[in-house]
């Protein structure tokens, strides 16, 4: 009986989930740089995603509505430069109609981001075109966001534009002197009717 109480050893309680834990820390620790993308593969995906920005500009030059529908997720919204929202569909239709033809897009200053399946695309563009006939030139700052799909595609599924305006005045100088600053505009009063 000795022998037998030699060979079994008393652990305290707990101590199975202590070591199953320690085991699978273990096993994360090791997995976890496995799933961090290779930064060639992040490369590539944003050289994947430059070519996109560059076939939407051309798209949207051309009036070529069938390329622009198969770069919209289904589920897009976008702000467009006149501050309006617009689905996928709302998009389409008013690009089938001309409403809004654009004969010039220089795009400099692009960053794409990268985070797990999405894309962010940071750039500043230099339109020029029309807008419901009314002629259009200037300097806009959009955010366009892409998501990889399950077939490996990245699709668009948000924009944003923000005309770039004058710079805004500097702020005045922290001592509460405003020598060398000059007045902002006055804000427009309405008139009583």
């Amino acid at each position: 009986m000795a022998q037998l109480d030699s060979q079994h050893r008393v652990f305290p309680p707990g101590a199975g989930l202590v070591a199953l834990a320690s085991v699978a820390a273990i096993l994360f620790s090791l997995c976890a740089p496995a799933r961090a993308q290779h930064p060639r593969r992040n490369d590539q995906y944003k050289h994947q995603v430059e070519q996109l920005e560059q076939e939407w500009r051309t798209a949207e030059l051309n009036g070529n509505v069938d390329a622009m529908g198969k770069l919209l997720s289904d589920d897009f919204v976008g702000i467009n430069m006149s501050g309006q929202v617009v689905t996928k569909m709302q998009l389409l239709e008013w690009m089938s109609r001309r409403r809004t033809v654009l004969t010039r897009i220089n795009l400099d200053d692009m960053k794409v981001k990268l985070i797990g399946q999405t894309a962010i695309v940071t750039s500043r563009a230099e339109v020029e075109g029309t807008n419901e006939g009314v002629p259009v030139h200037g300097n806009y700052r959009y955010t366009r966001v892409y998501t990889r799909t399950a077939s490996g595609a990245w699709q668009i599924t948000n924009f944003e534009a923000t005309w770039v305006g004058p710079p805004f005045p500097p702020p005045p100088p922290a001592n509460g002197s405003s020598a060398g600053v000059p007045d902002a505009p006055a804000a427009p009063v309405a008139k009583p009717e």
